[in-house]
């Protein structure tokens, strides 16, 4: 099949940024399950493990992306967020009209394979953005996937103020809200997520205008989180509430402060070129420039740039021509680094051992993140909107911290991201045995904690997979990854967590479990698993490093060449 060649715009890729960034805070639906959860058990009367059996329906929604993937190399990626509007609408539909009793009861099958199709929504989204905006800041690959990451991790401290002040803490009104408010908000997103000019190296101001985005996210996360307590502590009036709700708002269109400066000072926003030669590489739906990239650094010069360009193109061209009659008759293997089909990266050991870890980490943290209403209740926790704002927080803190660390250790020293993801992985050994000890006050400790490194696990994968093999397919890709999650959810979260749980509660002769023994076991399985992790982690980052310390060498991003395959 061609290639589907989409149109770059001339305009510099920030307000695709802007708008990426509400799209992501809509992505984060699937978080929102801990919040409705407790309604949907109690309107169904489903046991533990009927209702951790849906939430691994709603972990497999989320991270099944194989399709959006797919689509992101065939389509625009307005096309590709419309699919996520139907299913966030169809889906959250389906729910809703059971929760609310408007037609109850649904058959169990019913509502899991609604949860599928209205977290999958959030794969759709989430994939249209981060691939477009990879492919337009090629070379600031980790801060950018921190960023995005990030908003979808602070989206369910947004939601839980959301659903605190203005939906009244109500499951059916929650619901009804992501059937209907975020396809329109979306919708409203679509024309502005698209292919753009990727800044140049020389433009000085890229830094800046990320460190005001990075700036501005993590006070919206502060925020959010002093809200949420304020809320559990003191009673507000609407007005106050809706006060509140507004600065949330001005936080969100923040970012949107970028594009206002660079219009209304064009005498700044003229410097910033496109990549050169590779502006039409970067918007088709394969992505990444076909031709070599010079180490970009403040010192090259533009037009150095195209003289290097346009002799590598005339070189490609020259070896196309070679292949056709015949004088080149053997393609090379990608190598680590280059632009790796599907089928060439699914074979190799590095892949694995990146899908193996990340599977154990993030598995493993959102085994607690579905349990997390469950696990407050059984620690004598009533209300349990704290305990999620918090984790939401500390996730937030990991998925931007992660991307803006890795990337600085990774200019400087070559470090490979992987590290980090071993670092964090024995942090999460620590939560888990705090956890299962159940000391007086480490609840929220280790919440805090697993929070933080389940943000380094989820985001660091992005940049890691896209370093090694490359943004050509990297929607398919990443996609593949993704599927970590929910195998982490039906093994730990489903058939480990769930079971052990109504095990617990039969003894007690109650459908709900009380005190740690409910997840003791539970969590330090997790802990072991975690250990794993952690182990094979470094091995990943010393079968890689070679890799980085080509692609980093100078303190700066080398676009590799792409083989000839």
């Amino acid at each position: 099949m061609p290639k589907l060649k989409l149109k770059a715009g001339s305009r510099p890729p920030w307000v695709g940024l802007a708008a990426a960034l509400w799209v992501q805070i809509s992505a984060g639906n699937a978080t929102n399950f801990t919040l409705y959860s407790s309604a949907l058990k109690s309107v169904s009367g489903f046991s533990q493990q009927q209702l951790t059996f849906l939430g691994v329906a709603n972990d497999i929604g989320e991270s099944v992306g194989l399709l959006p993937g797919i689509a992101c190399n065939r389509f625009p990626p307005w096309t590709v967020l419309l699919v996520g509007v139907f299913a966030c609408f169809l889906g959250y539909g389906v729910i809703w009209l059971d929760v609310s009793q408007t037609i109850h009861p649904l058959p169990y099958w019913v509502l899991w394979i609604a949860l599928v199709v209205a977290s999958n929504s959030n794969a759709w989204f989430s994939t249209a953005v981060l691939v477009t905006n990879m492919r337009n800041f090629p070379l600031s690959r980790g801060t950018v996937a921190g960023i995005l990451k990030g908003y979808s991790g602070i989206s369910a401290a947004v939601y839980t103020v959301l659903y605190s002040l203005l939906l009244e803490q109500s499951a059916s009104k929650l619901l009804l809200f992501l059937t209907l408010g975020i396809p329109v908000l979306c919708l409203a997103m679509m024309y502005f997520v698209r292919p753009c000019t990727p800044p140049s190296g020389e433009d000085s101001s890229v830094h800046v205008h990320f460190v005001f985005t990075q700036a501005a996210s993590v006070l919206l996360a502060i925020y959010l989180l002093t809200v949420t307590i304020i809320y559990d502590k003191v009673s507000l009036s609407d007005a106050v509430s809706y006060v509140l709700l507004a600065i949330v708002l001005l936080f969100l269109l923040s970012p949107l402060g970028i594009p206002i400066k660079m219009t209304l000072f064009r005498a700044n926003a003229e410097t910033i070129t496109p990549l050169a030669g590779s502006t039409e590489h970067l918007a088709e739906g394969e992505g990444a420039p076909s031709q070599s990239v010079p180490l970009l650094s403040p010192s090259s010069s533009t037009s150095n740039l195209g003289s290097f360009f346009e002799s590598e193109y005339a070189s490609d061209v020259e070896t196309l021509l070679a292949e056709g009659e015949g004088a080149v008759k053997k393609k090379r293997r990608p190598r680590r680094g280059e632009d790796f089909k599907f089928r060439e990266a699914f074979i190799k050991a590095d892949f694995w051992l990146l899908w193996i870890v990340y599977f154990l980490g993030v598995g493993s943290g959102v085994t607690v993140l579905n349990n997390l209403a469950q696990i407050g209740l059984a620690f004598g926790v009533e209300n349990t909107t704290i305990l999620l704002s918090l984790f939401s927080f500390c996730n937030f803190v990991g998925r931007l911290g992660s991307g803006a660390l890795s990337e600085h250790f990774v200019r400087t020293r070559t470090i490979p991201r992987t590290l980090w993801m071993a670092c964090t992985l024995i942090v999460m050994v620590i939560a888990f045995v705090l956890y299962a000890l159940a000391f007086s006050g480490t609840l929220y400790v280790s919440t805090a904690l697993l929070g933080i490194c389940y943000g380094f696990q989820y985001n660091l994968m992005v940049p890691t997979a896209s370093e090694l093999f490359g943004l050509e397919h990297f929607g398919i890709i990443y996609s593949f990854m993704l599927l970590g999650n929910p195998v982490g959810a039906l093994l730990f979260s489903g058939l480990l967590a769930g079971y052990v749980y109504d095990a617990e509660a039969a003894k007690q002769g109650s459908s709900t479990c009380l005190g740690p023994e409910c997840f003791r076991l539970t969590f330090f399985v997790l802990a072991g698993i975690c250990g794993l992790g952690s182990f094979l982690s470094l091995i990943l980052t010393i079968r890689i490093r070679p890799v980085y310390q080509m692609l980093y060498a100078s303190g700066s991003f080398r676009l590799p060449r792409t083989s000839d395959h």
